[in-house]
């Protein structure tokens, strides 16, 4: 059944007004995952048009991406904005795609059960204008344009299948002002399922960061788990293939890590994911996650790499035991541990910076700001 649509459906995006975005490297990740022919790219929206006086819309962010379907529905206000609705849900969309360069039956019954749901919250909270992105898994699977066009019938949400380029942008966008003050170079990143996203930035002159070089590396959690598998018997063996996974990962860095300055003083890094955060609750030893306590908080990296390597030992039963994790994070977040030791190795900062937000907050940010409200 089709459905019809009472909101505007962004696709493309533009920067923010004056952002000015220059990027000085474009350079793609090497492909060290199985290649598959990549969906062709969605035709970029109009410019954005000025306007007087800004409307108050209700917005949508939504972002599908290898392991997760997230939702923000929020509204302008001043000098930012107010969430009146959200949603998440791990749907493991690209479960298995790096064996079969297809998304799956199961994962896509998965990912549709959640859009539906996310679908519902968007009549119901009548919102007017709002972009859904999809990223790494309907990026490489050969069956991702039919899987949106599915999405589209049955639920009436438009998907765009956007670059890494822009992915790594709208998550720039959504946490850099959580940065730490200073005037050193700064490196955010992204851990998602599929990909990993890096971003250098510059901040001088204060306002939105100025992007000087990105990276799009194809491991996230998902992809670089089914790399290994899950079946290691003994510590031993559980670390040798963390030692694996850490190596494949800064092989996908290499070329990248060649582009970075070379003085490594000062050095600001922030990552938006669900491993930091995870991370970070372990670190505070938290009872149950507390958003509140997380987004914004700085972890010294040592204390990071304790964690990372305490985790790649325990069984799957031992880090599922564990707060904050459970069996719904158990077998991935030991991924996300070796990607993040990959990231400090050639980004050797003492402070790691966290961020409870990212691409759907970025994507919020610059629908509002298209409409003149100051962001």
């Amino acid at each position: 059944m089709a459905f019809s649509v009472a909101w505007r459906q962004v696709k493309g995006g533009d920067p923010l007004p004056n952002e000015n975005i220059r990027v000085t490297s474009m350079a793609q990740g090497a492909a060290t995952a199985p290649q598959v022919p990549a969906p062709q790219p969605v035709d970029a929206a109009p410019p954005p048009f000025e306007r007087r006086h800004a409307p108050r819309h209700t917005y949508g962010a939504l972002d599908l991406g290898t392991n997760n379907c997230r939702l923000l529905v929020a509204r302008p206000a001043e000098e930012g904005f107010v969430v009146v609705d959200a949603f998440s849900r791990v749907v493991r969309l690209g479960e298995g795609l790096a064996g079969s360069g297809r998304l799956s039956d199961a994962a896509m019954d998965r990912a549709l059960s959640a859009l539906s749901i996310c679908g519902d919250k968007l009549r119901r909270r009548k919102v007017s204008i709002a972009r859904s992105v999809a990223t790494e898994a309907c990026r490489r699977a050969v069956n991702g344009r039919e899987f949106v066009e599915r999405v589209y019938h049955e639920t009436g949400i438009a998907l765009d299948i956007i670059a890494p380029e822009e992915e790594a942008r709208l998550a720039m966008l959504g946490c850099h002002r959580l940065l730490e003050p200073g005037d050193g170079p700064a490196l955010i990143f992204d851990i998602g399922g599929g990909s990993t996203e890096l971003v250098l930035v510059d901040t001088d002159g204060g306002g939105t960061p100025k992007i000087k070089s990105w990276w799009s590396a194809p491991w996230g959690v998902v992809s670089l788990t089914e790399s290994e598998g899950r079946d290691h018997q003994g510590p031993d063996e559980r670390l040798a293939a963390y030692v694996r996974m850490r190596e494949r990962v800064r092989h996908a860095f290499r070329r990248f890590a060649e582009l970075l300055p070379g003085d490594k003083q000062d050095l600001r890094l922030m990552g938006t994911s669900g491993t930091v955060t995870t991370l970070a609750s372990v670190h505070l030893a938290l009872p149950s996650y507390d958003r509140r306590a997380v987004d914004g908080l700085m972890v010294p990296t040592n204390s990071m790499r304790e964690i990372s390597r305490m985790m790649s030992r325990m069984s799957l039963e031992e880090r599922a035991a564990l707060p904050c994790i459970g069996l719904e994070r158990a077998d991935l977040v030991v991924a996300g541990c070796a990607i993040l030791e990959a990231i400090m190795d050639i980004w050797p900062a003492t402070t790691l910076g966290v961020a409870d937000r990212g691409i759907r907050e970025g994507i919020l940010r610059s629908l509002m700001a298209r409409d003149g409200h100051k962001i």
